[in-house]
């Protein structure tokens, strides 16, 4: 009897990879990129006690639709917000304004997150027979944040090597790691990403602030590749001439 669910011999199983979704431009862009690639995407949003959780879910759980993802998973941890030390999940700590010139790590670096979220990713993968998964960390990132260094996800891609079954193979993709928010967002103008259905502000839900660091630097990103960004915004600061 013939498995009717088993590929024919000129068809392949399609690739699979894990996309950590936060709701954000990045991941957007980095989930089309998968996308754009020929895999198979399983979405993977984490809430981990953020000022935005609510919104960033929203839009994470719109993007996966969007991009027409083969499962969603949602996953709520709260030791991270325990953990605190970070602008993001302390109430205490204020959210700072933008500094695009400084080289000091910003207060909204969330201690070793991307380890967390990594992991929980690559246990997803494994569980589902994935090739890989994809974060949209960039340069402008490490700058500022230590676990979005390309060394970081080289090293972690070895961790996953030794911490994984013998026959599991999963790749560790950043492919913005060298590039600037400018450049994400002109490439995911040119994929069609959905980037009214994302979401950057580290203060608020709705509007954005328009004056964290999240929120300036995708300010100006789409203001040198000369589009006006989507989503609405409480203040449109000085240096976004429109």
């Amino acid at each position: 009897m013939t498995d009717a669910t088993a590929p024919t011999p000129d068809e392949s199983p399609a690739k699979r990879a894990v996309v950590l979704l936060s709701g954000g431009m990045d991941s957007a862009t980095a989930a089309s990129v998968a996308r754009d690639r020929g895999y198979e995407i399983y979405a993977l949003h984490t809430s981990y006690g953020q000022r935005t959780e609510d919104r960033e879910l929203e839009c994470a759980r719109r993007l996966a639709e969007e991009l027409d993802a083969a499962d969603f998973l949602q996953i709520e941890t709260g030791h991270l917000s325990a953990i605190g030390a970070s602008s993001l999940t302390d109430e205490e700590m204020s959210v700072a304004e933008a500094d695009l010139e400084s080289d000091e790590i910003p207060t909204s670096y969330v201690p070793f997150r991307n380890a967390n979220l990594l992991a929980m990713a690559v246990s997803y993968a494994e569980a589902n027979d994935c090739d890989a998964v994809f974060i949209g960390a960039h340069s402008e990132d490490f700058s500022g944040y230590p676990d979005c260094r390309p060394e970081f996800f080289e090293a972690f891609e070895r961790v996953v090597d030794v911490g994984t079954k013998p026959e599991t193979d999963i790749a560790i993709e950043a492919p913005f790691v060298d590039w600037s928010k400018t450049e994400i967002a002109d490439h995911g103008i040119d994929l069609g990403v959905p980037y009214e259905h994302t979401w950057s502000c580290y203060r608020d839900e709705e509007p954005a602030c328009g004056t964290c660091d999240a929120c300036a630097f995708r300010l100006q990103a789409f203001q040198n590749i000369g589009v006006r960004d989507p989503i609405e915004y409480a203040e449109r600061p000085s240096y976004v001439d429109e």
